[in-house]
């Protein structure tokens, strides 16, 4: 019982802290301040007839970003950036 009481503590400190996101969207603010703007402002995220439908579409039209500026951005670092836009712009659930 000794040893399966710190696991439990763990578990209950954790889930009781509410969920955890796995994205950091002040680290992808700094990712697309430093390198999206250059190419484009922020109206390409508000026109009405926006080409990204999805929070997956999303990412992936950030990783052709990425790609295309050749910028060598690890995945969490395209996340990053993709939950920023979507908590700035896009809204959609997740």
């Amino acid at each position: 019982m000794k040893q399966t009481l710190p696991l439990v503590t763990l578990v209950i400190a954790t889930t009781a802290t509410g969920p955890v996101s796995a994205f950091d969207p002040a680290a992808g603010k700094l990712l697309v301040d430093g390198n999206c703007y250059s190419c484009h402002g922020s109206e390409i995220y508000t026109r009405a007839d926006r080409m990204v439908k999805s929070r997956s579409g999303l990412t992936t039209q950030v990783q052709r970003c990425e790609l295309a500026l050749g910028l060598s951005w690890f995945d969490e670092d395209v996340d990053n950036a993709a939950e920023y836009l979507n908590q700035k712009f896009y809204h959609f659930a997740k």
